[in-house]
């Protein structure tokens, strides 16, 4: 009698104790980590998810504590997708009603970054979109790639270009950070996919590829055979001469023709004087490209040249691809 007496008590100790502290949890209100704070929740993201990612933003002290109060509420499987908006501090509770009753701030504004654009094309694009808040107009790169959290000192590559929509209002900040970390996520999971005989290091430089290719087609088609036509060069170590580098490289000097002496002229980026990729991106990649940067085409062709319609004419030996670029390009 007296063993039941003491698990009794002890069970309704526990009670009390998990009551109470359930109590202090629930109501307690958690600090955010910047003012707004926006996060979003995709189509599909279970509460675990979504508690991770409050947990790393440093919303929530924890995941378990989140997620074990959805489940006494009986709210862990209702969860509504969208962009959300915090202006104060608020309550576990009151976070858990929030984005189980979908209480979206539906003023939501949309920016487009576009394939092939420069680090300095995008930030122009934040600077000059009137329907959001501009923290970064007076900051260099690198001061955004730490606020950002990124661990990588040069800019440029690191941004994945789509469509955005975000809550009216919200930073230049967040739209940076959330672009970076779908690039981030993209680039791992094709990297995790890709075939492992390519001569890449790491994914960066899968990364820096992809944005060549974004810049030397216009046709899809065509995105797979470019990269196979530079893989084959990077595995016999010939120079990858491809003016879109070049053109990077003498930045906004650069007044709409590239001659023969820019070709000649040694820098980081000029790949008819260097071997090997250049030394960073030169623009943001799509997903297509580094797709193609990461599963590219078999092909014996070492040469291409374009046909002037977007398309390419490749070649698999040096006589034959001079005679492409005198039927393509020296007849105009």
């Amino acid at each position: 009698m007296c063993t039941l007496k003491r698990f009794v008590l002890l069970i309704s100790t526990g009670a009390f104790l998990f009551t109470g502290w359930l109590y202090l949890y629930i109501n307690s209100p958690v600090p955010l980590p910047t003012t707004p704070y926006e996060f979003s929740i995709k189509s599909g993201s279970s509460l675990t998810d979504v508690s991770k990612q409050l947990a790393t933003d440093g919303v929530l002290p924890d995941t378990w504590s989140f997620v074990l109060l959805s489940r006494v509420m009986g709210d862990s499987s209702s969860l509504k997708a969208g962009d959300y908006k915090l202006s104060e501090d608020t309550s576990p509770i009151r976070l858990l009603e929030i984005i189980t009753e979908g209480d979206v701030n539906v003023n939501q504004i949309e920016i487009r970054f576009i394939e092939g654009w420069t680090f300095y094309q995008f930030r122009k694009k934040l600077n000059e979109h009137t329907g959001i808040k501009h923290d970064t107009t007076e900051l260099s790169d690198q001061k955004i790639l730490q606020l950002i959290g990124a661990n990588e000192t040069v800019a440029e590559g690191l941004f994945f270009p789509d469509t955005y929509y975000v809550v009216e209002g919200s930073s230049d900040i967040a739209i940076l950070r959330k672009s970076y970390h779908i690039m981030k996520k993209n680039l791992a999971s094709l990297w995790a996919k890709a075939n492992r005989d390519l001569p890449f290091d790491n994914p960066y430089q899968a990364l820096i590829l992809a944005s060549i290719i974004e810049k030397e087609t216009g046709k899809d088609t065509d995105r797979a055979t470019i990269a196979g036509v530079f893989i084959n060069r990077l595995r016999a170590d010939m120079l990858l001469q491809t003016d879109p580098t070049v053109i990077y490289g003498i930045g906004k000097k650069f007044d709409g023709n590239l001659r023969k002496k820019d070709l000649k002229e040694d820098h980081a980026y000029n790949t008819y004087t260097r071997s090997g990729l250049p030394p960073t991106p030169i623009a943001m990649p799509g997903l297509a490209s580094i797709k193609a940067a990461l599963n590219p085409a078999e092909t014996d062709a070492l040469y291409f040249v374009a046909k002037g319609n977007g398309e390419s004419h490749f070649s698999n030996n040096l006589a034959e691809h001079n005679r492409a670029v005198t039927k393509y390009q020296k007849t105009k």
